[in-house]
This record gives C-alpha cells, sequence and structure tokens, in this order.
C-alpha cells in the first residue's frame, strides 16, 4: 500500500509531463488564432467535408490544421483532452470514402494502437494498447481523421470529468459548471467545435449528460447496434447494464450522417458484438404521419427542477402547436427499474470499479458515497432504511431512498440472475405499456438538474441519474436534443420553496439535487430533452429529433449554441 501511492504520484506524473510534452512539440502553427480560413472548414457540415475533401478542394492537413488549433483553444480553455494525434491522422487518411476527411475524437477508454486506455486510473498509464477497437479501425477504412483523445473521471463512473491523470474538465459554457461525464472531455471538446463526433460510452447516462450539459447531440443505441468491442470498461463483464458506444455532435446533422455512414459501413464485420441490421430509413413525411408523443413529467424520485421541467414543458407545447399529439405517459414504476439496475451494475460490491485504485487515488464523491455504501454491513442498511421509514411517516417522503438502500449489496450468482430475470419482466412490462399507449416515442428530461456544479456529485449522487439509467436498464434508444437556456427570471425556486410543503415531501436524494439548483448562478447554460423509442429503433428516435428541432425553429425558438 505504501508503494503504491509512489507508484500513483509517480505515473500521474509521467503521463502528465507526456502530454505536455505532445503540445510543446506541436508546430507554432497550432498556437495561433483561428484565421478566417479555419472558420470557413470549421463551418462545414460532415456531408459537406467528405464531399470537398473527395473533390480535393481541402487538404486531410489542412483540415488537422483548422481542427487542431480549436483542439488547443478547448484545451487550454476547459482541459480537455487527454492525447493527442495530428500527425497519425493524416497518415491513416484514405481518399474517396464515407468518412473522409472528417476529424473524429474519441474518449480516452477507446482502444487505439500505440495509446494508452487508462480509464483515469494510474495503474493504466504506460500500457499501450496493442490493437485499435473494431469503431477506430471502421473509421479509418472509411477515411476519417481521429486527431484526439478526451478525458475522464477515474473509473469512468460520475458526473464530473477529474483524475488525477489529467485534472478536471470544465464546462465551456460556464467553468463553475461540470461538462458532465464520464464522456466530458469529449463534450467539452465538442462544443468548442475542436471535432465533429465525438465516440463516447454510456452506462448509465455517460454520453447522454454531457451532450445535455454542454448542448449537443447524443444517441445512446440498443447494444449491439453501434461498434462497442475494444472499449475499456471500468466494470468489465458486466451484462446486467453493459456499457454502449456512442456518438456524440455538434449539428444534429452530421450525428445522423455519422450514424448512417457507419451502419452502412457494416460493422458487423468489424465487430463480431453488432447486430447485422442495415440501416432503415425513416420519414414521417413520406409515411403522411405525424408521430404520438407520450411525456413522462416525473419519474416519482425526484422531480425536475424549474429549468429542466420548462424546457420538457415548452418542447411539448410546440409539438402540440405544430399539430403532434402529445399525451401523458404513464410508465411502470421508473423506481422498480431503478432499483433492478444499481443492484446490478453494483452486483460485484464495486470492486471491478474500485479494485485498480491506488493509494489516495482520487474518484468522484460520487462513486466514493457507492462505495462507503456498500462497505456498511447488510443488517445496517435494512435498521437504516427501517429508520428512514420511520422518521419520514406519515407521507412516506424516502420509501423509495429506504428501499434502494436495503438492495445495495453485494451479489451471489443466484442473486444476480434472479436480476436478470426481474430485469427482463421489467423491460416486457414497458413493452405492455408502450403497445397499449400507442405512442412512438417517450419525453424526459435528461437529468433532472443543469449542468451540475462542480463539487455537486457527492450532494446529488449517482442516483440522480435515474432518468438516463433507466433507458439502459431498458436497453431502448435515447436520444439528446438541446432545446434552450437557464433563465434567472423564468427558473427561480419561488423564495418560500424551502419552507413550502412541496420541499418538506422531497426525499433525501430529491433534497440533495434541490440544493444545487440555484436559477442565478446557472442562468445561460444549455437545457435539453430526451428523446426514447424503443430498442434497436436508432433512425426513428433520429427523425424523432429531427422533427422538435424543425419545430422549435419553425416558431423561431431553435437552439443556437455559443461560439467559443
Amino acid at each position: 500500500m505504501f508503494l503504491s501511492y509512489f507508484d500513483h504520484r509517480r505515473d500521474c506524473a509521467v503521463k502528465r509531463e507526456e502530454r505536455k510534452a505532445k503540445f510543446d512539440y506541436l508546430p507554432p502553427l497550432y498556437s495561433t488564432p483561428t484565421t478566417d480560413e479555419d472558420r470557413k472548414i470549421l463551418a462545414l457540415s460532415l456531408e459537406r467535408i467528405v464531399s470537398e475533401c473527395n473533390a480535393r478542394n481541402f487538404s486531410p492537413s489542412r483540415i488537422i490544421n483548422a481542427y487542431g488549433r480549436r483542439c488547443i483553444q478547448a484545451q487550454v480553455a476547459t482541459n480537455c483532452l487527454s492525447d493527442i494525434m495530428f500527425d497519425e491522422a493524416e497518415y491513416t487518411y484514405s481518399y474517396k470514402k464515407s468518412l473522409s476527411g472528417v476529424p473524429i475524437s474519441l474518449k480516452d477508454c477507446v482502444d487505439i494502437a500505440g495509446h494508452d486506455s487508462t480509464m483515469g486510473y494510474s495503474c493504466n498509464v504506460g500500457r499501450p494498447k496493442a490493437s485499435s477497437a473494431p469503431i477506430v479501425r471502421l473509421l479509418q477504412d472509411a477515411g476519417a481523421l481521429i486527431i484526439a483523445k478526451t478525458t475522464v473521471p477515474t473509473g469512468l463512473l460520475s458526473f464530473e470529468t477529474i483524475s488525477d491523470l489529467f485534472g478536471e474538465t470544465t464546462n465551456p459554457y460556464n467553468p463553475a459548471f461540470s461538462a458532465g461525464a464520464s464522456s466530458g472531455g469529449g463534450s467539452a471538446l465538442l462544443a468548442y467545435g475542436g471535432s465533429v463526433v465525438d465516440i463516447g460510452t454510456d452506462v448509465g447516462g455517460s454520453v447522454r449528460f454531457p451532450a445535455a450539459y454542454c448542448g449537443l447531440y447524443a444517441v445512446k443505441s440498443s447494444i449491439g447496434r453501434f461498434p462497442g468491442y475494444g472499449c475499456a470498461s471500468s466494470t468489465p463483464g458486466m451484462q446486467g447494464t453493459p456499457p454502449v458506444t456512442a456518438p456524440l455532435a455538434r449539428r444534429l446533422e452530421d450525428l445522423a450522417q455519422f450514424w448512417r455512414r457507419v451502419v452502412d459501413m457494416k460493422p458487423w464485420e468489424y465487430d463480431h458484438s453488432c447486430v447485422p441490421l442495415p440501416w432503415r430509413p425513416v420519414d414521417f413525411v413520406v409515411e403522411e404521419r405525424k408521430p404520438r408523443w407520450g411525456v413522462m413529467w416525473d419519474d416519482g424520485l425526484i422531480p425536475p427542477t424549474p429549468a429542466c421541467a420548462r424546457a420538457l414543458a415548452e418542447v411539448a407545447d410546440v409539438l402540440r402547436r405544430q399539430g403532434h399529439e402529445v399525451v401523458e405517459f404513464v410508465p411502470p414504476s421508473p423506481l422498480d427499474g431503478y432499483k433492478i439496475g444499481y443492484q446490478l451494475i453494483f452486483s460485484d460490491g464495486a470492486v471491478s470499479v474500485t479494485s485498480r485504485l491506488r493509494t489516495s487515488e482520487f474518484i468522484s464523491p460520487a462513486l466514493r458515497t457507492v462505495r462507503t455504501m456498500l462497505l456498511f454491513p447488510l443488517f445496517v442498511k435494512i435498521i437504516w432504511a427501517f429508520l428512514l421509514r420511520i422518521l419520514s411517516r406519515p407521507f412516506g417522503r424516502n420509501e423509495a431512498w429506504a428501499s434502494l438502500l436495503e438492495g445495495f449489496h453485494p451479489k451471489t450468482v443466484s442473486e444476480e440472475r434472479n436480476l436478470i430475470s426481474q430485469r427482463e419482466s421489467y423491460r416486457a412490462a414497458w413493452h405492455r405499456a408502450w403497445q397499449e399507449q400507442n405512442i412512438d416515442f417517450v419525453l424526459t428530461v435528461p437529468h433532472a438538474l443543469p449542468p451540475m456544479p462542480r463539487g455537486g456529485s457527492a450532494t446529488a449522487t449517482l442516483v440522480s441519474a435515474e432518468y438516463a439509467f433507466l433507458h439502459n436498464v431498458l436497453d431502448t434508444t435515447a436520444g439528446i436534443v438541446p432545446v434552450t437556456f437557464v433563465d434567472k427570471a423564468r427558473d427561480a425556486l419561488p423564495q418560500d420553496f424551502h419552507d413550502s410543503p412541496a420541499y418538506q415531501n422531497l426525499n433525501d436524494v430529491a433534497r440533495g439535487v434541490y440544493s444545487l439548483y440555484d436559477a442565478d448562478a446557472m442562468h445561460g447554460l444549455p437545457l435539453a430533452v430526451q428523446v426514447v423509442g424503443r430498442r434497436f429503433e436508432e433512425e426513428k428516435v433520429l427523425e424523432g429529433m429531427k422533427v422538435i428541432e424543425a419545430s422549435l425553429y419553425a416558431e423561431g425558438r431553435g437552439f443556437v449554441q455559443k461560439e467559443f
């Protein structure tokens, strides 16, 4: 243990010096301001980049120079890069391909030959991968320019992107707030325009939170639709709610184009875990119908804070005015899904996440809380849950928290199998609800909070990931659409809120979330909605996202990203 401390300090210093040396070695042009020619390139859509490169109007080096400058600017502002590969990208460029010239960044945990996949752990420093993940090989075969790897938190499971290896990544819109996690480096880079697409991973919202926090678009697929083998995981072998590899983008059209072009490359020929499912275009205009939307306003555990609730309500209202049928969706108990999911993801007692930690190594406050809870003996948690129920009578405000607490312990093999069986029954209940209520999409908030203040994950806890995590449990397709910004005048809590019955009836988890909410401090931060489809409906969800974006623009309320 004593030596572990010094190994940790040494390897953190090695990785930081290695990263600094790569930045210092760059030609001076990467330190110069963005030029007018750069801006023309940065303004091109994914489709235009491919056509211009294939017409030889732009060389790969010119594309890399423009995006490389933005990468360095983003790094200075937000600390979002774990590695850069500008020279390598040019060497692997291919002409006349479906993604020729498109700058791509990879989350740190996506394997690429010759580079570490640290997951934020110092024990993974100096262990470069011998081969690249299937998604990397596919992208290189398609002519993409893989220019950087992006920062992650230690162990990946977090709302904040912080590690001893790389430091803290901040939100481009306001450095006092998180860029999200665990794909926070990618979201910060994209918001700055440092790549066209970032490849992230999502086990409980790890792509969707960063997208929502930074005003971006993302789609988490069902397991097997997007190539994910060869991406390092802090929970290897965990099949209860396995991680999904997923792309984020600054433009919705770029995200849709990227998805289609990746699927057209037949990813199942690269990755054995991919389902051989070709792209199936969806067009509601051709179908001569408008989709039916079901809104899940509240999950019964944490009511959305005013800004998030307003964003969801505005989308529902805009869709109604555009002639869509919008109804309230009544789901099977979300709490039942959370109880199953949280027990599955930590069924090993979080050993896989924490066993790689060295002495004094930082982990996020949210993950530290989980580890502490799991260390308590089961009988202590049963007593704790009993007291929560007694003290919250007669309203039962902590019943949900108590029931989650009782199941928070390592599982035997038979207990885990029973949970998998419960998960399948729960998925079947959702399938019936979807059929009976005859909806195309479910709309929810991505999280009950706007972007979280730095350090806030200790108070919010990982339990507050529930609106996103539910759709990992269900394996449904879920997309993020940015729609507006926090407005301090419209989104403030009532002055007497903390003395009101509404606050008194909140459970302890919800109170923690609401204690972080400050419309004044959060003014100007992005707000998004989550668009959920059924399993393997990635094409349909992307089309639903386009409907929302078009409806907002039709009323002059389209989301406009901040230019940095």
